[in-house]
């Protein structure tokens, strides 16, 4: 049914899928221009559906749709989140749908799986007094403080992804540091304003701490540097925020709390749903109406604690 592919020993691509896996996040790589994030999640879920596979001695030309639904009911005996699921299937039809159209196989398993509903979950928020104790967390007289000080204050004036702040540059600030470039998913950009609050942490932290830090690398074109000099990680971002939420006695919040917290005040405060969207780099408008959700749960509270018939 399907092309022979080489054998090799079980390793991070597992056998016998990793040629075709490797061919297929090549192709997604050069045409669909998915970020390296997306596409590391990509080949995560396929390299373990694939041990599944090999493990219970099924060939690739060989899986129909009942092996497919017996791998993702193991996954959610794992308790793996719904959303991590749906990414897993999502792969899969992709792969799948691949390999028919390469010849590695003569059919896609994949084409009478029902697509799940997905609940949508109402997404977690700061509020604006929450917001004010975060963002006054950083002692800015201590190392590092004006760095995290404009760190946060970024992250909440712009709305932008924890990956799309470790990525900026210096040539991401346009118009005298008004404006910030985000470069988004699938490489596309988008320029969002900044208050006069984030523009004075972000020059304060220009003309004081990045100058000293930048001295112990070669002219490194990261915004936010480490304190040895480096580009600033996802991963120690994500720490600066939920340590600086912990020491105000907030929840251990992650990054895109505060981009779920920009997209609803501005909403709150009137703002154009469509404004919205363009700030957050949304592809489908529907993905940001989840904001209004938010915004409608908010108001019911609102009449019926003060309504007098509410």
């Amino acid at each position: 049914m399907g092309r022979k592919i080489a054998s090799g020993s079980r390793n991070a691509t597992a056998k016998p899928f990793g040629p075709w896996i490797s061919a297929w996040l090549a192709q997604m790589a050069s045409e669909a221009g998915l970020s390296p994030h997306t596409l590391r999640a990509y080949q995560r879920d396929l390299e373990i559906f694939s041990h599944f596979c090999d493990d219970q001695g099924w060939k690739p030309s060989e899986i129909e749709a009942a092996h497919i639904l017996k791998f993702l009911a193991q996954e959610r005996k794992r308790k793996l989140a719904e959303s991590t699921r749906a990414r897993r299937l999502a792969s899969m039809r992709g792969f799948f749908r691949f390999a028919l159209s390469e010849g590695y196989r003569q059919d896609n398993p994949c084409t009478d799986l029902p697509t799940p509903r997905r609940a949508r979950h109402l997404p977690r928020l700061l509020d604006t007094r929450q917001i004010n104790l975060l963002l006054s967390a950083p002692e800015t007289d201590a190392p590092l403080g004006l760095r995290d000080t404009a760190i946060l204050e970024v992250l909440y004036a712009t709305g932008a992804r924890v990956s799309e702040v470790a990525d900026l540059r210096l040539d991401s600030l346009l118009d005298a540091g008004q404006v910030l470039r985000c470069e988004g998913k699938g490489d596309k950009h988008r320029l969002v304003p900044m208050g006069s609050r984030a523009q004075e942490a972000i020059k304060t932290y220009l003309e004081l701490e990045r100058p000293r830090l930048a001295q112990r690398a070669t002219s490194p074109p990261w915004l936010f540097l480490s304190k040895s000099g480096r580009r600033l990680g996802r991963n120690r971002l994500f720490g600066i925020v939920q340590g600086y939420a912990l020491s105000k006695g907030l929840p251990a919040i992650t990054p895109h709390v505060l981009r779920h917290s920009f997209a609803t005040h501005l909403l709150e405060h009137g703002a154009d749903l469509r404004a919205v969207q363009e700030m957050l780099g949304h592809s489908d408008i529907g993905t940001t109406q989840i904001y209004t959700h938010v915004d409608r749960k908010r108001l019911r509270k609102v009449h019926k604690k003060f309504h007098p018939r509410g």
